[in-house]
Order: structure tokens, then C-alpha cells, then sequence
């Protein structure tokens, strides 16, 4: 029997929690075991229930969801935090990943992203939805010039560590392209594109896919990258 991924949802509108709800009613290995309608709630329900998954809205009374997500890493980091949001703003993806998230979604994507993004978290993988990391990738691609000679030059280190085919696919991620897009981009199938994207993470020690557009941004790969047929 698969084991069931246990989850909390927190957001302060009723109707976007029961919505919410729904969608991970449709896995069948995924169980809602509280809700709550304010971070701090949710910060005591994760320290209540030891869930593998907390799903926070970014906007909450009381303490938003950037800085629960912070509170739950330190005092359960077996718990994953997946953050929702209507909101769009760049710094506020920045802020939610660099505050302890493992993913961040929109509220207006598919449903099949938010079932996605919440497996993946409790597996311990990042999860970023393609429109999400396409944001990232645009907001990095107009302040990666800004990096440091430092930071340059140790980015083209760790990204000349890699094989030919690898810079390929990192150079479609620092791009913003998903999985799908960048099998059809190199003529390939869509589960050798997912064995590169994770040879490539662990290479550059890096733990998702934005942070990997940070290094192909800073590197210059994608100035002078030219794909390999």
C-alpha cells in the first residue's frame, strides 16, 4: 500500500481552503489532516500533527506565509512547506524560496500541479510549476549581470564541470523551459530530459531548478550557448 502523504492547508478564505481540499480529495494518497486559516494556526497544527506537507497561502493574518514557513523548517524539518499565492511578485518567490519553501505554485494553475507540487515536496524535491520558474528566470535574466566577477567565475566552474548535453538542458532551464518543452527543444524523450535535470542539481549542489537558472544566469551560459542538434 502506498504510503499517505499527510498535509495540512492553511489560507484565510474558507472557499479557497475547501477548494484546495478538493483537489487533493482526487489522490488517492494524499490526506488533508487540518486546516487552518492563519500562520500561526498552521505553525501549531505542523507542530501538532508532524505533517510530511504544509500547504500556506503567501497572504495570512497574523503571520504570512513566508515567515510560517520559516517558524515550521525550524521546528519540523521533515515537513515540506508548499506555498500558494495569487500574487506574482518576484521577490515574493525569492523570499518564499530563500525562507525554507520547497515549492511555490499560483492559485490559477492547473489542479494537477498543486497534486504534483505536494508529492514532490514530501519526496524532498523542490517544486517549482514552469510558469513559476519562467518568473524567476525572467527577474534573474535582468539582474544576473549584476553578479560579482567572483560569482562569474565560480558559475563557469561548476557549469564546465558538466557534459556537452547537460549545458544544453541547464541552458533550457535558464530559459524558464519545463520538462516537456526541453525534450522537444533537444529531440529527445521527456525521462532522459528528467535524468539530466537531476544529474545537473546534484552537480551544481543545488536544490531546484531556479537555483540552477541562478547559476547558468551568472555563468553567462546562456550568452554563448549554442544547442547541440
Amino acid at each position: 500500500m502506498t504510503p499517505m502523504i499527510r498535509t495540512i492547508v492553511a489560507d484565510d478564505e474558507p472557499m479557497i481552503r475547501a477548494g484546495i481540499r478538493a483537489v487533493l480529495a482526487t489522490a488517492l494518497d494524499i490526506d488533508v489532516v487540518a486546516e487552518a486559516s492563519d500562520g500561526h494556526d498552521a505553525v501549531e497544527l505542523v507542530r501538532r500533527h508532524r505533517p510530511e506537507v504544509a500547504v500556506l497561502d503567501i497572504r495570512m493574518p497574523r503571520l504570512d506565509g513566508i515567515k510560517a514557513a520559516a517558524e515550521i523548517r525550524r521546528i519540523a524539518p521533515s515537513t515540506g512547506v508548499l506555498i500558494l499565492t495569487t500574487f506574482g511578485e518576484d521577490d515574493n518567490i525569492l523570499q518564499a524560496l530563500g525562507g525554507g519553501a520547497a515549492g511555490f505554485l499560483v492559485k490559477s494553475g492547473e489542479p494537477e500541479e498543486l497534486i504534483a507540487g505536494v508529492r514532490a515536496v514530501a519526496d524532498g524535491a523542490a517544486y517549482l510549476s514552469p510558469r513559476i520558474t519562467a518568473r524567476v528566470v525572467a527577474h534573474l535574466a535582468a539582474t544576473g549581470a549584476g553578479a560579482s566577477a567572483r560569482r562569474r567565475a565560480a558559475a563557469r566552474e561548476r557549469v564546465g564541470a558538466l557534459t556537452a548535453r547537460e549545458r544544453d538542458v541547464l541552458a533550457c532551464l535558464g530559459g524558464g523551459l519545463s520538462n516537456g518543452q526541453i525534450a522537444r527543444r533537444l529531440h529527445v524523450v521527456e525521462g532522459t530530459v528528467k535524468a539530466h535535470v537531476s544529474s545537473i542539481l546534484t552537480r551544481l549542489g543545488v536544490d531546484n531548478r531556479a537555483a540552477a537558472a541562478v547559476v547558468a544566469h551568472e555563468s553567462g551560459l546562456l550568452a554563448d550557448q549554442s544547442v547541440h542538434p
